[in-house]
């Protein structure tokens, strides 16, 4: 048993050796022993634009008077943007903003018609319950008068 023990230690320094030499024969003398990153200098917080610095007569000239919306050309097509979306204005603008018109209002009437539909089945529910408790009702005044006629 004593022998056995001997060989695992043997085996496992022998190990361990074998590891440390990879270790070393691995190492990059190139970049030292460690990883460290030269430091990023800061950015510059200054803008590159110039616009900034000129008065308020200038920048108009320069900008113009009204910014508006942005707009921009794509594909040989004017987009604006309006809304929240973009809109095409070059090739029938008036058809693209009454497509949009026309998709919102189908929206609408879609959302005004299922509201309907609902309404429909809730007062058939009703319609239904009134005419049930209507028939109990007469059924139970026919009782009535059937045991009154019994009594005379």
């Amino acid at each position: 048993m004593n022998s056995t023990n001997y060989s695992i230690k043997f085996e496992a320094d022998a190990t361990a050796s074998v590891l440390t030499d990879l270790k070393k024969s691995l190492k990059m003398p190139l970049f030292g022993n460690t990883f460290s990153p030269k430091k990023i200098p800061p950015r510059k917080s200054a803008s590159l634009s110039s616009l900034h610095t000129l008065d308020r007569s200038t920048r108009e000239v320069e900008l113009g008077l009204e910014y508006g919306p942005p707009a921009m050309n794509l594909g040989g097509q004017s987009w604006k943007f309006e809304d929240g979306q973009w809109i095409s204005e070059s090739g029938g603008n008036a058809s693209g903003r009454e497509l949009q018109r026309l998709k919102k209002r189908n929206v609408q009437l879609e959302e005004e018609n299922n509201l309907l539909k609902l309404k429909i089945d809730i007062l058939l529910d009703m319609l239904t319950e009134t005419t049930v408790e209507y028939h109990l009702i007469e059924k139970e005044v026919e009782d009535i008068k059937s045991q009154h006629r019994r009594k005379k």
